[in-house]
């Protein structure tokens, strides 16, 4: 095999992995979340449930919806725990865009922290309620 040929063989082979490592990283995670009141902390007796499906972007972007059923929301939050059965505070609020649903705004995206907690599974879904202010049904972010 010739120096030229050996080298244009390097060539492509290195364009190869560069475009892999490029769709890995321009990939996001999607999570397929359900929501109940047994994941509510305390757990809540309810027939209210919901689903969500949540984006994360490998430039941190969140992105995605909660379709809730059985309840009126009043709020739809994703909070951030120190531990997964823990409880904490918002870190996103969710915008109601339906009558039962609610999605996060445009361009919001999570912290170096918020990833660390999401990888750790810290950070869920409440969705409140005038019957159960506190939250009535949840979800971990997993």
């Amino acid at each position: 095999m010739n120096r030229l040929s050996l080298i244009g063989k390097q060539a492509i082979s290195a364009i190869t992995l560069g475009l892999a490592a490029l769709c890995v990283t321009a990939s996001a995670a999607e999570m397929k979340i359900s929501l109940s009141g047994a994941q509510e902390v305390p757990p809540v007796t309810t027939s209210a449930s919901g689903s969500a499906v949540i984006t994360v972007a490998a430039d941190k972007s969140i992105s995605g919806s909660v379709t809730v059923t059985g309840m009126e929301a009043t709020m739809a939050h994703i909070h951030e725990a120190k531990m997964p059965n823990g409880n904490g505070p918002v870190i996103v609020s969710l915008s109601k865009t339906g009558d039962n649903e609610w999605s996060i705004p445009a361009d919001t995206k999570l912290t170096d922290d918020q990833i660390q907690s999401l990888n750790s599974g810290n950070l869920y879904i409440n969705v409140h309620s005038a019957t159960v202010k506190s939250g009535e049904i949840r979800g971990q972010l997993k």
